[in-house]
C-alpha cells in the first residue's frame, strides 16, 4: 500500500510543480495580430508559396482548427505515436484505420480480422498439438476533442469477438500458457480475449510544447507495464497468433480497473499505474471486480522519430485464477523501430525482454525479436522467441519433471501476405505462416523433437492512413 501511495504522490507532486511553474512564468499577452493583407489577384505571381505549401493549406482547411489531429495524450505529439493503453510507438510508425470528424471531435476506427486454418504440430508427432478453423479478431474506436486551449479529452472502445469465433478454450498454439477454461489451465492454447477489451477515458494538459501531464482510467484498460501490446505493434500486425511470451510482457493489456498518471518531459515520459492484478475470468462477456491491488511504473524514451524505448516494472497481485496465492513481480524492457520508405513501404522491428519472478522460484525470462517488411501490396514477416517455461506453466507433473525445472523453448516463425483487394480503403490479404519449435529433450515425448506448425488465412484490415502534418 505504501508503494501505491508513493507512486501516486510522486506523480501528483510533479504535476503540481509543473503547473506552478507554468503559472509563475506565463508569457506576457501577445500583441494583436495585424489584419491580413489583401489576397493577390489570380493573375499575379506568388513566388513565396510553393505548390506543396498550397496543398498543405488546402488540407488544413478540410478540418476545423479546433479538432485535434494529435496524440491521444498530448496536443504536441503526432497521432502515429499512439500505441496501446498509454504506451508509445515511434512517430514514424504507419497507421491503418478510418478517420472522420464532426465539428469538435476527431474519430478513428481500426481493427484486424483473420479467417484461417491453423495446424499446430503438423504430422501429429506429439500429443499436445491441435488444428482448427477460426477467426482471431479485434476492433477499436478512438475519439478525442480539445478542452479549452490546452486540454485534451480522449476515449477508447475496443472489443473482440474471440469468445464467439474461438470458443471458451481459445485457439491452439504450441507452448502457449496463461488463464483457464472450465477450471483447467490453458496450455498449448491462446485464451480468447474479452468482448470488452478496453473502455477507457483520459484527460491531458499541455503546459508547454515539451511538457504534458495526463490521467487515464480504464474498466477495462491497460496499465503502464510492458511494451505496446502485440496486436497494436506494426511489426506484428500480420500475425494471427499471440507471442508465446505474451504473459511475460503485455499480458496485462486487458485489466478490469486501472488508473494511470503520467508526465511527459520532452522526449521522456514517466508514468505509474494502480490496477487489478487478477487476469480476466472465464466469462468473457462480463465486467470483473475492480481490486486495485497491484502497481507498476514505466519510463519511456523516444530519442528520434524512428525509435521508441521503454523500461517498466510492476507488482501483480494473484494474476492467475487457479493460483490465487501466487504474486508476480514483472520487469520488462523493449525497443521498437520504424522506418518509412518510398511508395508507402515500411520496415518495422520490435525487440523485447521480460522477467517474471514469484516467491520461492527462479526468475523466468523471455526474449522476442520480430520484424515486418512492407513492400507495396506484399508483406514478409518473421519472429523469434526464447521463453523459459516452468513445470506449472506447462501443466506437468512436478514429481516426474521436478518442481523447480525450467524448460527453454525456442520458437521461430516466418510468413508473408499479399493484398488481393483494396476497396473503399479496406484491404483483403491472403497470407500464410510457418513455425518451428525447439524444446528440451525431456519434453520430446509430449511435443516431439522439432514440432512445426502451418497456417493459411485471409486478413481483413483498414488501409494506410495518409497523415497530414
Amino acid at each position: 500500500m505504501k508503494k501505491k501511495l508513493f507512486i501516486l504522490l510522486v506523480l501528483i507532486t510533479i504535476s503540481g510543480v509543473l503547473r506552478a511553474q507554468h503559472e509563475q512564468h506565463k508569457s506576457p499577452p501577445k500583441k494583436p495580430e495585424k489584419p491580413p493583407k489583401e489576397m493577390p489577384a489570380p493573375n499575379k505571381a506568388v513566388k513565396d508559396t510553393s505548390m506543396h505549401d498550397m496543398h498543405k493549406m488546402q488540407d488544413s482547411m478540410e478540418m476545423p482548427s479546433d479538432v485535434p489531429m494529435s496524440h491521444a495524450f498530448s496536443l504536441n505529439l503526432p497521432m502515429n505515436r499512439n500505441g496501446s493503453g498509454t504506451g508509445w510507438l515511434p512517430d514514424a510508425s504507419p497507421m491503418y484505420g478510418y478517420m472522420f470528424h464532426s465539428k469538435k471531435w476527431m474519430y478513428m476506427v481500426h481493427g484486424n480480422l483473420f479467417l484461417r486454418y491453423t495446424d499446430q504440430d503438423v504430422g501429429n508427432k506429439g500429443s499436445r498439438g491441435d488444428e482448427k478453423f477460426d477467426a482471431p479478431n479485434w476492433f477499436m474506436m478512438m475519439a478525442q476533442r480539445k478542452v479549452g486551449r490546452k486540454g485534451l479529452f480522449h476515449y477508447n472502445v475496443m472489443i473482440s469477438l474471440d469468445r464467439i469465433t474461438e470458443g471458451g478454450s481459445g485457439y491452439p498454439l504450441l507452448f502457449q500458457s496463461g488463464e483457464s477454461w472450465e477450471g483447467q489451465p490453458l496450455v498449448d492454447r491462446q485464451h480468447p480475449h474479452d468482448l470488452f477489451s478496453e473502455l477507457s477515458v483520459s484527460y491531458s494538459y499541455a503546459f508547454s510544447k515539451k511538457v504534458d501531464a495526463f490521467a487515464y482510467f480504464g474498466y477495462p484498460g491497460e496499465p503502464a507495464i510492458g511494451s505496446v501490446a502485440f496486436m497494436h505493434r506494426p511489426s506484428a500486425l500480420s500475425y494471427p497468433d499471440a507471442p508465446i511470451s505474451h504473459h511475460w510482457n503485455d499480458g496485462t493489456h486487458i485489466t478490469f480497473g486501472v488508473a494511470t498518471l503520467g508526465v511527459r518531459l520532452d522526449k521522456f515520459k514517466v508514468e505509474g499505474s494502480l490496477f487489478t492484478g487478477r487476469e480476466p475470468d472465464e466469462n468473457r462477456y462480463n465486467f470483473d471486480k475492480m481490486r486495485f491491488d497491484s502497481w507498476s511504473g514505466r519510463l519511456s524514451f523516444n530519442p528520434s522519430p524512428n525509435w521508441a524505448f521503454q523500461a517498466s516494472h510492476g507488482f501483480i497481485k494473484s494474476p492467475e485464477l487457479l493460483h490465487p496465492d501466487e504474486d508476480v513481480n514483472r520487469t520488462t524492457a523493449s525497443a521498437i523501430y520504424s522506418l518509412p520508405m518510398r511508395n508507402d513501404n515500411w520496415l518495422n522491428v520490435t525487440t523485447l525482454w521480460g522477467l517474471n519472478k514469484t516467491a520461492g522460484h527462479e526468475g523466468e525470462n523471455a526474449f522476442l525479436l520480430e520484424g515486418a517488411l512492407r513492400l507495396k501490396k506484399a508483406e514478409v514477416f518473421t519472429r523469434y522467441e526464447w521463453v523459459q517455461k516452468a513445470v506449472e506453466e506447462l501443466n506437468l507433473d512436478p514429481a516426474k519433471y521436478g518442481e523447480a525445472t525450467l524448460f527453454p523453448v525456442n520458437a521461430i516463425s516466418a510468413g508473408a501476405t499479399y493484398d488481393l483487394l483494396n476497396i473503399r480503403k479496406t484491404r483483403l490479404a491472403l497470407g500464410g505462416q510457418f513455425s518451428a519449435f525447439l524444446n528440451s529433450s525431456a519434453l520430446h515425448e509430449l511435443y516431439g523433437k522439432k514440432p512445426i506448425a502451418l497456417q493459411v488465412y485471409l486478413r481483413l484490415y483498414p488501409g494506410l492512413m495518409k497523415m497530414r502534418h
